[in-house]
C-alpha cells in the first residue's frame, strides 16, 4: 500500500516480507507453467499408453500370427478382450480418483501396462496370450482417456477444460508416433522384442513421470471450485440429474461405436464404393491430420462456449461427412474431413461436457461411469461390425453408422432442452 503522497509507506514494508502476501502476488504464469508440465507429462504418458496397448496389434498382429500360427481372430480378440476388461474396471478407477486423485492409479496402469506387455513377450501358448490382455486391460481402463480426463478433472475443477482439450492434441499423435515405432521395433526385434521394449518403456519412462511429475491432490480436499461458466444445468446438483447423464451415456456409447466400426472397416467400406486398396489408404490418412487440426482449433476457441457446442459439431460432423459418403457424394476427401473433425471433437467433448453439464464434484466417478458403456461398446462393436458385413453389405454397414450417427443427433437435441430446461434462475 502507499501513502496519500504516492510513496510507500510502512505498512508496505510489513507487507512486503509476509509470506502469505508474497504468494498471493505470485505471477499467474507460475500457475500456468505448472498446468503446461502435467499435461506435458500426461500427454507423453498417454502417447506411450495407447500406442502400447490400443494400437499395438495395428502392428503386431501379422507377425504374431506368422510367428506362432494362433488365429488370427484370437491374436486380434485380445484387443477386444482388454477393452471389455478396461470398461468393467473403469467405474472402481473413477471413485478411485475421485477419492485419492490420478497420481497413483495412473502409476499403476504403468506397471499393469508392464507386466501385461511382458507376458505377452513370454507367453508360450495362446490361452497365456489371452491372459496376458486381461492385465493389459486393466492397464488401459486405468491409463487411457477417461482416467487421464478424470485426473485433471480432479486437480483443477471446472477450469480444466483446457488442460483436457490439450491433452487430447497430445493423444491424437498415438498412431502417428507409435506405428513407425512399432514396425521398426517388429524388423529388428521381432514381435515379442517390441513387446519387452514398451514394456521397458512403460517402467523406465512412463511411471516416473506418473510419479515425479504429477501432483499429489490431498486425499480430503474436495476438487477446486467452479470458476466462472456454470453449466446450462444441474451443474451443482449433487447427483446429475438421471436423464441427463443416462443420455449423455448413450451418446458417448453409440459415437464410440460408430468410431470404432469405421476404424476398423473403413477400407472396406472404401473399396465397396469402387475405391482401390492404395486410395483408400490414402484417403483414410485424412482422418488423422483432421482430428488433430479440430483440436487444435477447439484449443483456441473453446473458452469462449458451453462444450455441448463442441458436442453438437461433433455428432454433426460425423452425420453429415458419413452420410455424404452413403449417398454417393462424388467426392470421397472432403466426406472424410469432416468425420475426422467430429470425431476430433469428440473426444475433446467426452471430457468436457460431463464437466460443464453437473460440475467439478464428483467429476472423475463420474467419468468412470460414463466409460464403462463406451469401452464394452468398443469391445464388442468390430466383431459385430464384421457380421453385419458379412449379411448385408459394407454398403448396408455404412447405412446402419448413419443412422446411429443421426439418431445421436437426436439425442443431443433431447440433452440440449432438458438441460436449458433446468438451467439455475
Amino acid at each position: 500500500m502507499r501513502s496519500p503522497n504516492g510513496k510507500a509507506g510502512p505498512a508496505a514494508a510489513v507487507a512486503a516480507v509476509r509470506p502469505e502476501t508474497v504468494a498471493a502476488t505470485q505471477p499467474a504464469a507460475t500457475g500456468s507453467r505448472r498446468r503446461a508440465v502435467v499435461v506435458s507429462a500426461l500427454g507423453i504418458t498417454q502417447i506411450l499408453a495407447w500406442g502400447s496397448s490400443y494400437y499395438l496389434l495395428a502392428v503386431l498382429a501379422q507377425p504374431i500370427q506368422e510367428d506362432t500360427g494362433w488365429p488370427i481372430a484370437w491374436i486380434v480378440g485380445g484387443l477386444s478382450l482388454g477393452l471389455l476388461i478396461a470398461g468393467l474396471v473403469s467405474p472402481k478407477v473413477g471413485r478411485v480418483i475421485e477419492d485419492r486423485g490420478g497420481r497413483p492409479v495412473l502409476a499403476l496402469s504403468s506397471v499393469l501396462l508392464a507386466v501385461g506387455l511382458l507376458a505377452l513377450a513370454l507367453a508360450p501358448t495362446l490361452p497365456v496370450y489371452v491372459m496376458a490382455w486381461v492385465i493389459m486391460g486393466l492397464g488401459m481402463g486405468a491409463g487411457l482417456y477417461d482416467a487421464a480426463f478424470a485426473t485433471l478433472g480432479r486437480l483443477y475443477g471446472q477450469s480444466a477444460r483446457q488442460t483436457i482439450t490439450a491433452l487430447t492434441l497430445f493423444g491424437g499423435f498415438a498412431s502417428t508416433a507409435c506405428w513407425p515405432l512399432s514396425a521398426f521395433l517388429v524388423a529388428e526385434l521381432g514381435w515379442r522384442g517390441a513387446c519387452l521394449v514398451y514394456a521397458a518403456i512403460q517402467l523406465c519412462l512412463a511411471l516416473p513421470i506418473h510419479l515425479l511429475l504429477l501432483p499429489r491432490p490431498d486425499r480430503r480436499d474436495p476438487v477446486l471450485p467452479d470458476a466462472a461458466g456454470a453449466s446450462p444445468g444441474a451443474a451443482h446438483s449433487p447427483r446429475p440429474a438421471r436423464f441427463a447423464f443416462l443420455v449423455l451415456a448413450a451418446i458417448i456409447t453409440i459415437g464410440s461405436v460408430v468410431s470404432a466400426t469405421m476404424s476398423v472397416h473403413l477400407f472396406t467400406i472404401l473399396q465397396a464404393y469402387g475405391i482401390g486398396l492404395s486410395s483408400a489408404v490414402a484417403f483414410g490418412a485424412l482422418v488423422g491430420p483432421a482430428q488433430v487440426a479440430a483440436r487444435a482449433v477447439e484449443m483456441a476457441i473453446g473458452r469462449h462456449h458451453h462444450p455441448i457446442w463442441t458436442m453438437a459439431a461433433s455428432t454433426a460432423c460425423v452425420t453429415l461427412g458419413l452420410g455424404a459418403l452413403w449417398a454417393g457424394f462424388p467426392f470421397v476427401a472432403p466426406t472424410l474431413l469432416f468425420y475426422g473433425v467430429g470425431i476430433g471433437l469428440a473426444s475433446i467433448a467426452r471430457g468436457t461436457l460431463p464437466l460443464g453439464l453437473f460440475g467439478a464434484q464428483g467429476y472423475a466417478a463420474m467419468m468412470g461411469r460414463l466409460a464403462m458403456p463406451s469401452l464394452i461398446a468398443q469391445a464388442i462393436t468390430p466383431s459385430l461390425g464384421a457380421v453385419l458385413a458379412d449379411g448385408i453389405g459394407a454398403d448396408g454397414l455404412l447405412g446402419v453408422l448413419v443412422g446411429l450417427a443421426g439418431f445421436n443427433v437426436i439425442l443431443l437435441a433431447g440433452l440440449w432442452a432438458g438441460a436449458v430446461r433446468t438451467r439455475p434462475g
